[in-house]
């Protein structure tokens, strides 16, 4: 019998993150105050975030950083995630590669946002917070951080992008159990959202938007902090776990990835994944290959430009080091509300700019097909962010079939679709539009 999954034991859960900056040939460039243009410093973060999130973002000398203890004690209820080799998919593709995914979808909330949310909770609730405040696009951050803001006894408050906020309310349901403040972005709540909307009163949101209603909640609120799911440098630090145990895993499995691949939205599951294994291309001279699946509707990577810009809207965050489409690019209202982002983390653009790492965009129904034949071959539906990761990894896998080669391509699934089923409804009905081209960039 063929064993599948390769699941750690708790003991083995990561001690400590991986900071990739510190090994970095090039660091990327530091982010950059707008009223004063000059570099950020970590105590200009301060009123925003937690003092410990403020000094992992810029820290790029430690190679190592610690876990506190609180939290891999709440990693343990959910951490190690399997390993698993897709015999089924494989099967389908009559492919010679070997395939591997990561299953973060057996998290508590379904995603592998949890993994930063449970850190960001505690180092905010260490600092003597009481209320954090976040965006959230498709709902797995805001998911996420509801939860742990739960576990640590926190009140939250979360900015949906509207859209996602109609497409998917049993996710704005799941932040409203764990006792989240749920509200559509943009609003009426804040003077972002209001702005916005007197331009554009049908608006149906983005990420970069929510951000803004989020981070102006929080500079008006006494003892809020704001917490990101995605982009900033910390919140990849955290995400490291991933790769970090999926290294320990392929080598219980006798095999090491020639591919890596992650859906890209910001950069949170991606470099989650591949930053430990880009460890061994930077310091070993290893030739792993890293590939960004985002959506062509967003294709941040594949079409934007490196330049300096805001993270948020409304010009409220420092600007960023990154390939963007402009923080006021309206993205096509694709089902994969975590990837409608228009710009990408620092750290991610500065590999990229190197050639360090490559990327793919993938049209919503290409990315639909590849999910439903990744669930009836592994038994697994995946969230549509997912379904990127996974029609890239197919492409890659066609490849091999091609050429003959036995390759082996691990992919992240970055989380389940089950709350998504009104997007898979609409494919199966064939009424999704293939929102997918570059017409509105």
């Amino acid at each position: 019998m063929r064993h599948k999954r390769f699941i750690l034991p708790e003991e083995l859960i990561p001690t400590q993150w991986y900071n990739i900056q510190a090994d970095m040939k090039t660091k990327p460039e530091p982010m950059i105050d707008p009223r004063t243009r000059k570099p950020v410093k970590a105590e200009d973060l301060y009123p925003l975030f937690a003092t410990a999130c403020a000094d992992q973002e810029l820290n790029q000398t430690d190679r190592w950083i610690d876990i506190p203890e609180e939290v891999r004690a709440k990693y343990a209820n959910y951490r190690c995630t399997p390993l698993v080799r897709a015999y089924g998919l494989e099967k389908a593709l009559d492919t010679p590669a070997h395939i591997y995914f990561k299953d973060e979808s057996v998290s508590p909330v379904g995603s592998h946002k949890l993994n930063s949310a449970l850190a960001q909770a505690y180092y905010c609730k260490k600092d003597g917070v009481t209320n954090v405040t976040t965006e959230t696009g498709a709902g797995q951050w805001g998911a996420a951080l509801s939860y742990a803001c739960s576990v640590f006894g926190l009140e939250c408050a979360v900015y949906q992008v509207k859209i996602s906020y109609n497409q998917k309310p049993y996710r704005r349901s799941i932040m409203q159990v764990f006792g989240a403040q749920v509200t559509p972005s943009p609003s009426m709540s804040t003077r972002a959202g209001k702005d916005i909307l007197t331009a554009m009163p049908n608006c149906q949101g983005s990420l970069g938007t929510a951000i803004s209603e989020a981070v102006e909640l929080a500079e008006m609120t006494p003892g809020c902090k704001y917490a990101l799911g995605s982009v900033l440098s910390h919140v990849s630090l955290h995400q490291t776990v991933i790769g970090l145990e999926a290294e320990k895993q392929m080598e219980m499995a006798g095999e090491y990835p020639d591919t890596i691949i992650a859906c890209f939205g910001g950069g949170s599951n991606f470099g989650g994944i591949s930053f430990p294994f880009m460890r061994h291309n930077l310091l070993d001279g290893r030739k792993t290959r890293f590939i960004a699946a985002e959506p062509a509707s967003c294709p941040k990577l594949t079409h934007g430009k490196f330049s300096y810009d805001y993270g948020d809207e409304a010009g409220y965050t420092p600007m960023i080091p990154m390939y963007t489409l402009g923080h006021d690019f309206q993205p096509a209202n694709i089902h994969a509300g975590g990837l409608r982002y228009h710009g990408a983390g620092a750290i991610v653009s500065q590999l990229r700019k190197e050639g360090m790492i490559e990327a793919v965009d993938i049209r919503q129904l290409d990315s639909f097909k590849a999910g439903c034949m990744f669930a009836r071959a592994e038994g697994i539906i995946p969230a549509p962010e997912s379904c990127h990761a996974i029609a890239a990894t197919i492409q890659e896998a066609l490849k091999c079939k091609e050429s003959g080669e036995s390759k082996v391509i691990l992919f992240n699934l970055s989380g389940h679709g089950l709350v998504d089923m009104s997007a898979y409804d609409q494919y199966l009905s064939g009424s999704l539009l293939d929102t997918g081209s570059q017409e509105n960039i």
